[in-house]
């Protein structure tokens, strides 16, 4: 069967060969009528970087440098999703909080202590992220007052979730060359308590 292919030409790298720079990459311009799908994160052609909830915050920091991201997706043995945890996450006062709370050392701290549970987090489906733009999806995310927000699919094998795309406020910001920083305020007493009993 191979036979009935002609092979491509090939040649030899030339000294004046470099790798191609991310950032390099040709973009189509992006602007608030942009289809939304033009900034988000694919994860059916991107790897999700996941880290178990049991793991030490220091290796999901570590993980996050080497991959060059500010959020992990939280799973247990059986990939099932617990969650996710951001740099924000790690780096900011949840940690504190924690030791505090439950008397426990920073070492011995493990992610899912300080993430954000999977029934905390809001979630988009792909069907109405199809069809919206970029200055739809900003305004729900200024709207949620959140710094990432997650896309969903049903996997008609099975009929669970997936979890197929991730949007990222400062992924968007760099393309849309302009800040994008969401803070949410509190819609009722009972959420400002909620905030100031665990998560500060």
């Amino acid at each position: 069967m191979a036979n009935e292919y002609q092979p491509l030409p090939t040649l030899t790298l030339p000294r004046t060969t470099d790798l191609v720079q991310l950032e390099q990459r040709p973009h189509p311009p992006i602007n608030m009528h942009s289809p939304a799908l033009s900034v988000m994160t694919d994860l059916r052609l991107v790897n999700p970087v996941g880290i178990r909830g049991d793991a030490d915050l220091r290796e999901a920091h570590q993980r996050m440098i080497s991959h060059g991201i500010r959020l992990l997706f939280v799973h247990d043995d059986d990939g099932s999703l617990l969650g996710i945890v951001t740099a924000v996450d790690l780096l900011g006062e949840r940690p504190i909080q924690c030791m505090k709370e439950h008397g426990k050392h920073h070492a011995d701290l493990q992610v899912s202590d300080v993430m954000t549970p999977r029934d905390k987090l809001d979630a988009l489906r792909l069907e109405d992220v199809a069809v919206a733009n970029v200055g739809q999806l900003i305004a729900t995310m200024k709207q949620l007052g959140r710094q990432h927000a997650l896309v969903l699919e049903i996997n008609s094998g099975n009929g669970h979730y997936e979890v197929c795309g991730l949007f990222s406020t400062s992924h968007m910001a760099r393309l849309l060359g302009m800040p994008l920083s969401f803070i949410r305020v509190p819609q009722a007493l009972s959420e400002i308590q909620y905030s100031l009993l665990y998560t500060g």
